[in-house]
Order: C-alpha cells, then sequence, then structure tokens
C-alpha cells in the first residue's frame, strides 16, 4: 500500500504539536545582562532555569527555535531509568563506588520526573505504565533472565519476566521470545510535559526568548558575554543545555555527543478492539536491538506511535515514515492496512561510552549526551546543574568529574554513523 501509505491529512510534525503547538512567546527585547543564560529550552534547559529562577538569579533561556521545538517534544513519552551500561560494565570502567551510584542516578531521576510532575501539578497524562522489554532472539531472553537474577543490592528494580508462551497477554504478537516486564517504568505526553515547565519557568520570573541563537560565547572576566543577531548579553553564569542540536558555539561539546537522528510515526486511528488485542495492558515498549525500536500506545489509545532509528544516513520523514510502518508491520501484520498520520524525526546525542554527562568545562556548564533517555533524564539533569549554578549541595551528581570522552579527529560530523546503523542492523538479524 506504499502509494496510499499516508493519511489525506498526514502531517510531518510531531503528533504531540496537534495538542500543543509550539508556544507563541512574545518578542521581547534581548536584556542587556543576566545572571544567568541558559543556550537551549528543552526540558535540560527549563530544569536549570527553574531552579536559577526560583533561586533569586535573573535568568534568561535562548533558543535558536521555538521553545521547546527539539527533541524534548519529538520524543515517544517514554521514562525509564534510563542507564544503557550495566553495573559490571560500569565497575570495570570506574570502580564499584561509583557504578552504583550512576546506576542509582537512573533511578533518582525516575522517582524525580514522577514527583516533579505531582509536585507541579502538571496535567502531562503522565502514568506508571510499565516497560515491555521485548528479547528480539533467545538468547537475549536468556541474558535478561540472567541481568534479573543478579542485580546488585541496593539496586534492585521491581521486574518479572514474561515468558514467549505468555507473551500476548502482554503485547499482541509473536515476533519477539519473552520480555522482561519493568512495571515502574513510566509514560508521558512530551509536549504537555514541556509545556508545564515552560509555563513554571516563565512564572518563577524568567525570560524565554525564542528565535535567538547564540552565535559565541566568550570569557569576560569573572563572567560571560554570549552574543545573539540580536545583540550581546552579559551574564555570570551560562548553560549550555543543546544535547542532539550542539554546534559550533561550543567545540569542546561539539566533538563529545553524536547527533543520530531517531523517528517516529502515528498511526491513523485504530479500532478499540484491535488495540485491545495488540496492547492490551497499555504498556510502553521497547526492545534488545541495538537499533532499537520504541512504541507506545496515543493517551487516549487510539493509535500506535512507533520511533525507531531506521536510516543509514539522516533522511525526511517522508522517507524514514514508510521504514518504520514495515517494521511496525512485521511486529503487528495486521496494522498492513493502517496509514500513517504522523512522521517526524528529532536528533538525540549519543556518547561513546553510552553515558550521559553533565558537568562544567571552562567555567560553562552543561548537560548532554541522554543517549535516547532523556524524557527523564535531562530534566532531571538540568535541575541539578542549576542547583550547582547557586552553589547548593544538592546539585551533586555521580557524573561529576567522570571523563567525558572523544574520538581522535572528531568534530562532532559522524561520519562513521551510517557504517555503524548497517552493520548493527545486520548484527541484530544474526543473533540468536
Amino acid at each position: 500500500m506504499r502509494g496510499n501509505l499516508f493519511t489525506d491529512d498526514f502531517k510531518l510534525t510531531p503528533y504531540w504539536w496537534d495538542h500543543v503547538p509550539r508556544p507563541a512567546l512574545p518578542d521581547a527585547a534581548l536584556p542587556a545582562k543576566a545572571d544567568v543564560v541558559v543556550v537551549g529550552s528543552g526540558y535540560t534547559g527549563l530544569g536549570a532555569a527553574l531552579e536559577t529562577a526560583r533561586g533569586g538569579r535573573d535568568t534568561l533561556v535562548i533558543d535558536a527555535e521555538d521553545a521547546g521545538w527539539g527533541c524534548s517534544t519529538r520524543n515517544g513519552g517514554q521514562i525509564s531509568t534510563s542507564i544503557k551500561p550495566t553495573y559490571a560494565d560500569l565497575a570495570r570502567r570506574h570502580g564499584p563506588e561509583t557504578a552504583f551510584r550512576i546506576i542509582k542516578e537512573g533511578q533518582n531521576s525516575l522517582a524525580w520526573t514522577a514527583d516533579f510532575i505531582a509536585r507541579e501539578k502538571i496535567d502531562c497524562d503522565f502514568r506508571i505504565a510499565g516497560r515491555f522489554h521485548a528479547a528480539h532472539t533467545p538468547g537475549q531472553y536468556e541474558a535478561l533472565a540472567r541481568r534479573l537474577d543478579s542485580q546488585p543490592k541496593g539496586l534492585e528494580v521491581e521486574a518479572h519476566l514474561v515468558p514467549r508462551a505468555e507473551q500476548r497477554s502482554e503485547l499482541g504478537t509473536d515476533t519477539y521470545f519473552g520480555a522482561a516486564v519493568y512495571t515502574r517504568h513510566a509514560a508521558v505526553d512530551p509536549g504537555r510535559f514541556h509545556q508545564g515547565m515552560l509555563d513554571r519557568v516563565l512564572g518563577a520570573g524568567a525570560k524565554v526568548i525564542a528565535h535567538c541563537p547564540a552565535t559565541a560565547i566568550h570569557r569576560d572576566g569573572a563572567g560571560f558575554r554570549v552574543d545573539t543577531p540580536r545583540g550581546t548579553v552579559s551574564a555570570r553564569n551560562v548553560m549550555v543545555a543543546t544535547n542532539g542540536y550542539t554546534s559550533r558555539l561550543t567545540p569542546w561539546l561539539q566533538r563529545r555527543v553524536i547527533p543520530i537522528g531517531s523517528y517516529v510515526i502515528a498511526t491513523e486511528e485504530i479500532p478499540p478492539e484491535t488495540m485491545a488485542r495488540l496492547m492490551p495492558k497499555d504498556r510502553i515498549v521497547s526492545d534488545t536491538r541495538k537499533v532499537v525500536y520504541y512504541y507506545r500506545a496515543s493517551p487516549d489509545r487510539r493509535r500506535i506511535l512507533f520511533g525507531g532509528r531506521v536510516s543509514f544516513s539522516e533522511t525526511d520523514p517522508r522517507k524514514s515514515g514508510p521504514l518504520l510502518h514495515a517494521d511496525m508491520v512485521h511486529i503487528f501484520p495486521e496494522l498492513a492496512s493502517t496509514r500513517i498520520s504522523h512522521s517526524w524525526c528529532g536528533f538525540v546525542a549519543y556518547t561513546f561510552d553510552e553515558l550521559m554527562h553533565a558537568g562544567e568545562h571552562e567555567g560553562i556548564h552543561y548537560a548532554m549526551g541522554y543517549c535516547g533517555s532523556g524524557a527523564g533524564m535531562a530534566g532531571y539533569l538540568g535541575t541539578r546543574i542549576g542547583q550547582q549554578i547557586l552553589g547548593r549541595k544538592e546539585g551533586r551528581t555521580a557524573f561529576d568529574g567522570l571523563s567525558f570522552e572523544t574520538r581522535p579527529l572528531y568534530t562532532g560530523n559522524p561520519w562513521f554513523l551510517a557504517p555503524s546503523v548497517m552493520y548493527y542492523r545486520w548484527r541484530d538479524r544474526q543473533a540468536r
């Protein structure tokens, strides 16, 4: 059905924007100075800005696009415990104590997000959905079982195995070989979540100026000057919160994050009885592939939102949409005639050690590199950096002082991405 794959009202914008369009902020003049300038208005930047504004600092947030235009409103709305490396891997790299603290930070971010949304009374369809983390091979199911059986003391999470024979009670497919269900993982409407954060930042007195890119950051005595097309603003502190959109503005950071396109489609409305068969427990879903798929029902359970990294090179959502659709149909064959209503993409930031990083370089604060887990971790680490700017001890994290790795000759252009994706997709197909 390739020629008729898209609905008549098909959109190239995120499904979430239907309910929460990009905010129309007033065209404010750029102030000559601020205590804190935050570059980037996603979850990270808003988390930091909320802390500093409520802490009494005159705070300015600037963004090259509309507020929240990046992956904060383009993600799939899945919130996990965020840390990709295992405890054993981290212990080999950093020692057992630091490994424990890093894994704990992932758990902290999940708890912080739930608490923040409740405390701030943000209406964003947040719920504890549980994650169905599916094994794409029998060997991966055994690996999941071993991982649950060997959780380090003090880092245990609520989870249980679902064997393949019982899989359809959780997910209407025979494609997988069982799964682990992480019962505390959560779902959120990322557009509403971002809007709630933005409203509270503005309510705290911070200024947010859209379409005002930072073009240069200069040291100026004990502080900084931030150049923009609208003029220059002086600041005591600067935070860079650009994640997958990190640019030549900060070459040191650009060399340490790998921008990767993440693509999502939304289906047209699906009959309730079909949704009840495909997603009977309304979980969020991911799988054990290296080139991962992630998907879920929309908050109203009328559509499936299906995401993944399907391209060998970054491409147009009109091209990635059919690829995602084919992968979705492989999992759910009965959706073969279901059309696409939305197809979009955004850039996440990976790092060479598969860890997020937060800290300070040459006086500039930053938090980024969420490796696809920014829906919960970004706001959490942004908040912690805001606390660090205020000099508060609760801002300390397990990422403080970790080496932020790069590679020789890497300048921010991921030339190796296409062959890497091809290799990992091949490996995923070959794995047994």
